[in-house]
């Protein structure tokens, strides 16, 4: 008996033929609308009907029933079939049912223990379940032999924990009557063919574009090619691929699915007949042959040896540099399109991040095309704000989380948006900026206590979070009361002045398919045990990964309508499609084609032997969808950045291919010139030109004419710090949750050594270790530390109060100071030509002797200043510190000449807590010299900085620079330092 098998040729847009040949039957309205038409997606489905007005030149017409193969639960073929089968277990009821049998083997055999890694696993399991359906495998039956006997003690474990699937599943949907998605679909496609073929449908039906399917699928097929009323069109089959290159096709081959639907159909090619519609052709009629020839199977490339051109006929390539120019490029190639009147234009890309940044880049045209693929329900904005409100509750109202939940678009707190992100700007700066705050509202009240409105602010925000907050007090809560909890409290944080929380939340498609989704899993969850504190921003995370919605982004904040001659498709909506100009996007390996792993359960030989499809099939259908997009357009290009993730991209296998191929022929894809129309857009003509470093020059009016005597060494290397912060006034923020550093441990000691001197001063007690010991813990509880960092830090300050105790001993034996003052504040002014300047300071310590000579000390936890540093100048705080000494600066008690200055390094460590650094030690004049020549250098700095000529550059020795600018992004340090265009 002859097969209804039928291919349309690749020159033919699909979609067009397939509406032509059904119309070809007659021009009765009835005759046409009788039959029905089954396609592989909906989007093919709704593209189809749009063909047959597009060949009837938009004329109203009764269309036949059209569906997708995967919707038949939504329009059942076979009424009585369907009626007799159980219901589909809903997809959240099964994953939290799986998640509960995962959770009550507490932990055995390496099962998770919490509720959003077991959701995790339940996907996982349920897609193993899914993929053995289709396949019709009775993993019950199979997955015991699976393994080598040499591993079966290992997999003998791993079959323990799958029993879940094997015998624990399939009693829990026996008793709650309900069957998997996957077995169902299966059921329904055998239940319609076993009806076709004991009475074959009296009505025409049409099964087209299918490349590759389940057993079920390919046994509906074959009983369809069998009806006279059936009819079976495939779509870019290779007929005329030899016959011996045809039977070494990989399963990663772009024919190796039709090759397998072919065998499944007890069918060979020969029996494929072309599809006769009369449609004139789309593309150049070579291009599939050349194509095609680029991806013979290994075995077959002595046909490369033909070495005669080939065209190339609307082919290019498009070569960016990276995703982001590849984006505008592509946005440019998409606009150009739009020039010819009626022309179509889509980009074709698996990449939804790309997507979204070529919709970007079209809205500088005025085009506004949506990904139709969808985004991510996790990534849309009110699924973020959910989550982070979650996080932030979970993190006990850490500043981090708090501020990215505040300052999202969707908070409002009862107040307009932008009242509540000043509000929230406000309370980062007075309080959660620096060390992290105590806990809770309590903790953010303590930070924020003296500033009102923060504390208004504060009272808002309880408020709202009450209910999420009073549920993370609890140790363990029931999931269902967790869930409500959370979204009473989002309701509440989304309400403004003038709407509602739930309908801000829950508007637009986004919201829509979010609060859809939570009402399914509110009443699914309700099986599942309590959830331990801190596991349902995980839960929530797992929930929402892989649910996709379609939503209008590119419209969110603007008003108009997606542009009706621009697309963007993913691999499966592109699928059958037809237009005038395609792009082929992200064409690097693991993106298109993906990366292929054999899942989590079973190796590749473990697979084989169960039964389960190879991962490489997923390559194979990538390949087919390149080769079909290739043979949609007239116009194609071909695009692969040069990178992609901070690392070189690899092209895709078939660019590969296909260049090799060309190569062979001294021939090459002609490069599309929208990469060069991007970079004439955005970038200005001539070489790159590296920003100028700033050169301020403000009026000496507003030059500062006071500063402390560690700020003079920053005058010295870094003048554009001193503009930034004394000038432009730009204080440095403190980040976010500021970890402890040095500068904190060098406080404590600071504080310790001053408790000391003022209980003691020049006494010296007996047991000086266990003094010093004391104050050191003293500071430490008055610092108020956490108890990680106190039980960090409390031995490396012992140590250093037990150095000190022993150096100041030895100190004190050769030479016994007379008076020790600690921290004292000081300042003295210089009267030069410009004004009046002020230099102030505060000494760690300074010791007067008995004949009326100072020693001045500094205490450093980090590495104190060289000696040379000091002799250069470019560290004079402790010289400048002895000639204010010297001018009385430190008061009449304190002032005279100094013959010691001294550096502690007091690190606290193990090998080494201490260390004296004596600056020109037993060098009197020396000492001398250099603090008169830190003073006249001063003075010479001062005058230099009062000539409205002089500018205040930032790292004017780039090899004497700070250690730790506080303003060189302010400074743009890193643009221009790296072209050597540094000031010297």
């Amino acid at each position: 008996m002859a097969l209804n098998l039928f291919t349309v040729p690749p020159e033919v847009p699909f979609l067009e033929a397939v509406a032509r040949g059904w119309l070809a039957r007659g021009d009765d309205p009835l005759t046409v609308s009788r039959g029905l038409i089954l396609l592989p997606t909906r989007r093919s489905a709704r593209s189809l009907a749009e063909a047959f007005l597009r060949v009837r030149d938009g004329q109203p017409m009764l269309l036949p029933r059209i569906t997708a193969l995967g919707a038949l639960d939504e329009m059942p073929l076979s009424l009585a079939g369907a009626l007799d089968l159980p219901p589909a277990v809903e997809p959240m009821q099964r994953l939290a049912a799986l998640s509960r049998l995962i959770l009550a083997m507490g932990g055995k055999g390496g099962a998770p223990g919490t509720a959003d890694r077991a959701w995790q696993l339940a996907r996982e399991l349920a897609g193993l379940m899914d993929e053995a359906e289709r396949a019709g495998i009775d993993l019950a039956q199979r997955l015991p032999d699976a393994a080598d006997p040499a591993f079966a003690a290992h997999w003998a474990q791993t079959l323990n924990f799958l029993h879940i699937v094997t015998a624990a599943w399939p009693a829990w949907l026996a008793d709650n009557g309900v069957m998997n998605p996957a077995a169902r679909q299966v059921a329904l496609l055998e239940a319609q063919a076993s009806v076709w073929e004991d009475t074959p449908s009296p009505e025409p039906v049409l099964i087209a574009g299918t490349t590759a399917g389940i057993p079920a699928v390919a046994h509906l097929l074959r009983v369809v090619a069998r009806m006279p009323t059936g009819q079976v069109v495939l779509p870019q089959l290779d007929l005329g691929m030899d016959a011996e290159a045809w039977a070494d096709l990989e399963p990663s081959h772009a024919q190796a699915g039709l090759a397998r639907l072919l065998t499944d159909l007890d069918a060979t090619r020969e029996d494929v007949r072309p599809w006769d519609a009369d449609a004139p052709a789309h593309v150049p009629p070579d291009r599939f042959r050349t194509l095609s020839r680029a991806l013979l199977p290994a075995g077959a490339l002595n046909d490369w040896m033909d070495r005669g051109p080939v065209p190339l006929d609307g082919l290019s390539r498009l070569k960016a540099a990276d995703p982001q120019q590849e984006a505008q490029a592509i946005a440019l190639v998409l606009r150009q399109a739009l020039e010819t009147p009626g022309a179509r234009a889509a980009l074709v890309t698996p990449d939804r991040d790309l997507a979204g940044r070529v919709a970007a880049a079209l809205l500088r045209f005025g085009i506004v095309a949506d990904d139709s693929a969808g985004e991510k329900l996790a990534d849309s904005p009110p699924a973020v704000f959910l989550r982070l409100l979650v996080r932030a509750v979970a993190d006990e109202l850490a500043p981090v989380p708090l501020l990215a939940l505040l300052k999202h678009p969707l908070a409002g707190a009862g107040m307009t948006g932008h009242a509540c992100r000043d509000a929230a700007r406000r309370l980062e700066k007075t309080g959660l900026r620096g060390p992290r705050p105590a806990h809770g509202i309590a903790g953010l009240r303590q930070a924020a206590e003296g500033d009102a409105p923060s504390m208004a602010f504060l009272a808002r925000l309880e408020s709202c979070l009450e209910p999420a907050l009073r549920f993370h007090s609890a140790m363990s809560i029931p999931p269902v009361q967790a869930l409500g909890a959370l979204i009473e409290a989002a309701e509440r944080l989304a309400a403004t002045d003038e709407a509602a929380g739930p309908a801000r939340l829950w508007a637009a498609e986004e919201g829509e398919a979010l609060a859809t989704m939570l009402a399914e899993l509110r009443e699914a969850i309700a099986i599942m045990p309590d959830l331990r504190r801190g596991d349902l921003p995980g839960l929530l995370d797992a929930v929402m990964e892989g649910s996709v919605v379609r939503s209008r982004r590119a419209l969110r904040g603007r008003g108009g309508a997606e542009h009706p001659r621009i697309f963007i498709w993913g691999l499966l909506e592109a699928r059958l499609q037809s237009v005038d100009t395609i792009v082929l996007a992200s064409l690097a390996e693991t993106v298109w084609p993906p990366a292929v792993e054999p899942g989590p359960w079973l190796s590749r030989p473990m697979r084989t032997r169960v039964g389960l499809p190879s991962p490489e099939e997923v390559v194979g259908q990538a390949a087919h969808d390149f080769l079909a997009a290739c043979c949609s357009a007239p116009r194609v290009v071909l695009s692969c950045p040069q990178r992609r993730d901070n690392a070189p991209a690899v092209p895709a296998r078939w660019l590969a291919r296909l260049d090799m191929f060309l190569e062979g022929r001294d021939q090459a894809l002609p490069t599309n010139p929208a990469v060069a129309w991007a970079e004439a857009t955005d970038l200005p003509a001539g070489a790159p030109q590296p920003v100028r470093p700033p050169r301020p020059r403000p009026p000496v009016r507003l030059r500062p004419r006071r500063l402390s005597v560690t700020a003079i060494e920053k005058w010295l290397r870094d003048p554009y710090a001193i503009h930034a912060q004394y000038i432009l006034k730009l204080p440095v923020l403190k980040p976010l949750e500021e970890a402890a550093d040095a500068a904190d441990y060098g406080m404590l000691v600071h504080d310790g050594m001053r408790r000391f001197l003022e209980k003691h001063g020049t006494g010296w007690p007996s047991d000086a270790a266990r003094e010093l010991r004391a104050a050191m813990n003293q500071a430490i509880g008055a610092a108020n530390l956490r108890d990680a960092l106190r039980a960090w830090w409390a031995p490396r300050l012992e140590r250093i109060a037990d150095w000190v105790a022993e150096t100041e001993t030895n100190r004190r034996a050769v030479r016994a100071p007379v008076a020790i003052v600690a921290e004292r504040k000081g300042a003295v002014e210089f009267v030069r030509p410009g004004g009046a300047f002020r230099l102030t300071g505060q000494a760690d310590r300074i010791e007067r002797y008995a004949d009326g000579a100072l020693a001045i000390l500094d205490y450093k936890t980090g590495t104190p200043p060289t000696k040379k540093a000091v002799a250069d100048g470019l560290a004079p705080q402790l010289p400048l510190e002895a000639a204010m000494a010297a001018m009385g600066g430190f008061g009449a008690d304190l002032t005279g000449a100094t013959d010691a200055l001294v550096y502690w390094h007091l690190s606290g460590g193990g090998g080494d807590p201490g260390k004296v650094t004596a600056l020109y030690d037993k060098a009197p004049a020396e000492m001398a010299a250099a603090i008169e020549s830190a003073r006249d250098r001063l003075c010479d700095l001062i005058d230099t900085f009062d000539d409205p000529d002089k500018a205040y550059l930032s790292r004017p020795y780039p090899d004497k620079a700070l250690r730790f600018p506080d303003y060189e992004q302010l400074a743009r340090v890193a643009e221009w330092s790296s072209s050597g265009d540094e000031d010297e």
